[in-house]
């Protein structure tokens, strides 16, 4: 037995309310009969709206309030994936403590909602508490039973367990670090476990409801102790060989005599001989070694030990300060307070860098202050780039009006677009239980503050223009009201365009022409007056976004498309760091065509798109046999190779480059012909980004998004034209390796967020993506990796079979 086995905290010690996470269901819902025989086709468009309920049972009795997750509409697969918050504590549980959740369906009435229900005792055989994804099968047509012991239990049947279950036991263990990870072999597990999971799903079909929630983990194992009780008491030891198990309070304390060396070694009594100190080449390696770590890395004790009793000799470069601090021993008063005073004397470091000093690493109020401070020298452009990220940050403050809330409030009132851009991040953090009255404390300082400024030079005050920031959000909510309406549409896609135009020349004709003109929430510097009817259309799919011409004040026109029903924050994040990588490869003068175009969520379900004019690859492909045949038709040059202009071809290269490049290091998933679009100048760009860091749902993915169609397009694998786009990836991939630390500052202020690939395993997901920038190799290693990268993707036959799967089955939808 491990030293980790007796390592744990006792129940009644902990006064945190009990929180877990519904992620999703699985399987197929039961079918809708519907209550008019003659009407069947009604039956079969109702669409289920489904909510979970979650109850706390202490020993058969309900306990506390029960709490409800929102409605979700999107599925399946029904992904929830939203935190719950109980009023109850830990402190409070017994041993038959148990979690009651219930799904319903609102979509016909409380009196058919029903879809099944279970329950799951929330403590072990063991009386240890249970932590990570739990898998519970739903007992359809019954409310889950709270009494003990329960008719609803979740547990599948021992009798009924097989291999997957045993794997997913496994995986549970994995992911909560029980298992030692090996990189090469996890990817092999993974890859294997995904086939296991086909191969089950086909031989017992979808007859079981399954619904997978996540218990929070703590650092060691919670076992249960009744308040008030004696330490538990092991069963007394017999004459049997069995196993006791002895809880030791003294194991994973510190140990007083190193923890009094430490303080010695580390004493502020030697300062003024540290000034003095240098390194011997043996230590400066190590310090060198130590300063090329990620940001995500964690030190070991002797690497803080090294860097703190070189601090003198490291104040010299501005680069080791979040280094340096990230050493400092916060809790000693003494030695905070002299890391604090150095801190000031230190160069001042970049803004990319002070990004660090806002991550939940650092609680000291007098780092964070710092961090603020440097941020003000970044001009509006740079902290737009940042701006999602710090409007994350303000989970990890230690107050709701903290110096990070009231410096981003003071930029915006110097700059409409930030102030509008803060305003809906702000926003559309409310449906956030555990931070919402933290988010409300930033949007009233920003309207409170913007209300009071004085009349500008077009004689707007702020008053005039809160209330231009407040027209955007009326213009969202019409815009919601008319989808749900053209969707309430039977028949096809046609009759509920036919609706779309009728309500807008109809009962919502004040859409068409504003009275004032509004900002465009995706562009605040477009001023736009009104939809064009004629113009506006929606998308055939299931969801129906609209897509809408809005007139501008300078009579031009400005294209966006409307989504209710999905959410768009994790496409806005993906686009955010495009736009980013854009900047950060045109700051080394390589432009790769690339096309960052605008995302804003409005809300955890809907939001804002940029619509730019193009086709996707499967629509090319079927239309013009090939992407060449394609782009000769716009661009035609008899005398250029493969009959099409040297400009448009570069800039296919390009933007092909650009995008293989970006989609890697975001680890994003899912690519198929539908989701990368081409513009008629021959800018390849890629749609749709629900599955990053790695996550992807189709099997053996290559590594690099890169489909045979576009290197053909390229003159094939032997051209001059394909090493060209070899060159240009290499280029991009070293050049966006030297702002490795800046990414991962943005993705680790995004730690607490509640994005769907980011909040199901933070620290699994920022890994990845460390792992993807290949830091322990020089820029000559990794043009050959990169390379190698590129021929093994291309060569991958198995992505084309899915392709054809997947052409097949968006034929029959």
């Amino acid at each position: 037995m491990g030293a980790s086995e007796f390592r744990f905290f006792l129940s009644c010690d902990i006064n945190s309310p009990v929180t877990f996470r519904i992620e999703k269901l699985d399987g197929a819902l039961p079918v809708k009969k519907s209550t008019d025989s003659g009407d069947v086709s009604m039956a079969e468009e109702t669409k289920p709206e489904l909510y979970i309920e979650c109850a706390l049972y202490i020993d058969g009795a309900p306990f506390g309030l029960p709490m409800r997750t929102r409605l979700k509409t999107t599925g399946p697969p029904y992904c929830w994936n939203e935190p719950i918050t109980l009023s109850s504590k830990y402190r409070d549980l017994t041993a038959h403590s148990q979690l009651a959740i219930t799904v319903w369906d609102v979509s016909c009435g409380k009196a058919e909602g029903l879809i099944g229900g279970a329950t799951i005792l929330l403590f072990n055989s063991k009386m240890q508490m249970k932590s990570g994804k739990q898998k519970l099968r739903l007992w359809q047509g019954k409310e889950a039973d709270g009494s003990f012991p329960t008719s609803t239990p979740g547990k599948v049947p021992r009798q009924e367990r097989g291999e997957l279950e045993r794997l997913e036991k496994l995986m549970n263990k994995y992911e909560r670090g029980q298992i030692q990870s090996i990189d090469w072999l996890d990817r092999l597990m993974l890859k294997s476990l995904d086939t296991i999971k086909e191969q089950e799903g086909s031989k017992h079909g979808n007859s079981h409801l399954y619904l997978v929630i996540d218990f929070c983990s703590f650092e060691h194992r919670v076992v249960f102790q009744e308040s008030g009780a004696n330490l538990l008491i092991t069963s007394p030891i017999g004459s049997t060989n069995e196993f006791v198990t002895v809880w030791d309070t003294e194991l994973g304390r510190i140990n007083p005599s190193e923890h009094k060396q430490l303080k010695l070694a580390r004493s502020l009594d030697r300062g003024i001989i540290d000034r003095d100190l240098k390194p011997s080449s043996d230590e400066k390696k190590s310090i060198n070694r130590v300063l090329k770590y990620p940001p995500t890395r964690t030190f070991s004790g002797d690497e803080r030990q090294l860097l703190w009793k070189f601090r003198f000799f490291l104040m010299h470069e501005k680069r080791t300060l979040t280094k340096f601090l990230r050493c400092v021993e916060w809790s000693d008063v003494q030695e905070a307070k002299q890391a604090v005073q150095l801190m000031y004397k230190w160069p001042m470091i970049d803004v990319s860098d002070a990004l660090e000093l806002l991550s939940p690493l650092f609680e000291s109020e007098e780092v964070r202050a710092y961090a603020v401070s440097v941020l003000g020298r970044a001009d509006d452009e740079e902290l737009q780039c940042y701006l999602l990220q710090l409007v994350q940050a303000l989970r990890f403050e230690r107050s709701d009006r903290s110096r990070l809330s009231q410096f981003l409030v003071q930029r915006a009132l110097k700059n409409i677009e930030l102030a509008s851009f803060l305003r809906w991040y702000v926003a559309v953090e409310f449906s956030d239980h555990v931070y919402a009255k933290r988010y409300y404390s930033t949007f009233d300082l920003l309207m409170e503050k913007m209300k009071q400024l004085p009349p500008g030079a077009n004689g707007e005050d702020g008053n005039k223009l809160w209330q231009s920031l407040v027209r955007q959000t009326e213009l969202t909510a019409q815009l919601c009201s008319i989808t749900r309406e053209v969707r309430n549409v039977r028949g096809n896609t046609q009759k509920k365009i036919d609706k779309l135009r009728q309500l807008l020349n109809g009962l919502l004709s004040e859409l068409t022409y504003f009275e004032e003109p509004i900002r465009s929430p995706l562009t605040p510097s477009v001023l736009i007056k009104g939809i064009m009817a004629g113009e506006s259309t929606l998308f055939k799919s299931a969801l129906h976004p609209l897509r809408l011409t809005f007139r501008t004040e300078d009579e031009g026109t400005y294209k966006v498309i409307f989504k209710k029903g999905d959410d768009l924050r994790q496409d806005q994040l993906v686009v955010q760091m495009v736009s980013l990588m854009d900047r950060l490869l045109k700051l080394e003068n390589l432009d790769l065509c690339l096309t960052p175009y605008r995302v804003l969520a409005t809300g955890h379900d809907e939001g804002m798109l940029e619509f730019i004019p193009s086709r996707s690859l499967a629509q090319i492909l079927s239309e013009h046999r090939s992407i060449t045949s394609y782009l000769q038709k716009f661009h035609p040059d008899e005398h250029a190779p493969f009959g099409i202009t040297a400009t448009c071809l570069e800039t296919f290269i390009k933007s092909c480059a650009g995008y293989s490049v970006i989609t890697y290091i975001l680890g994003i998933g899912d690519r198929h012909l539908d989701n990368l679009l081409l513009t008629d100048d021959g800018r390849l760009f890629h749609v749709d980004f629900a599955f990053i860091l790695g996550r992807d749902p189709k099997p053996f993915p290559p590594p690099m998004k890169l489909c045979k169609e576009m290197v053909e397009a390229m003159g094939g694998a032997e051209s001059q034209y394909y090493t060209r786009f070899k060159s240009y990836c290499c280029e991009a991939y070293n050049i966006l390796r030297k702002s490795s630390n800046l990414i991962l500052n943005l993705f680790h202020l995004m730690a607490g967020s509640t994005i769907p690939d980011i909040a199901s395993d933070p620290e699994k997901g920022i890994l990845k993506l460390q792992e993807k920038f290949r830091l322990d190799m020089d820029d000559e290693a990794c043009i050959h990796f990169f390379q190698d990268l590129i021929n093994e993707s291309v060569s991958a036959l198995f992505p084309q079979m899915v392709e054809t799967i997947h052409r097949w089955a968006q034929y029959w939808r």
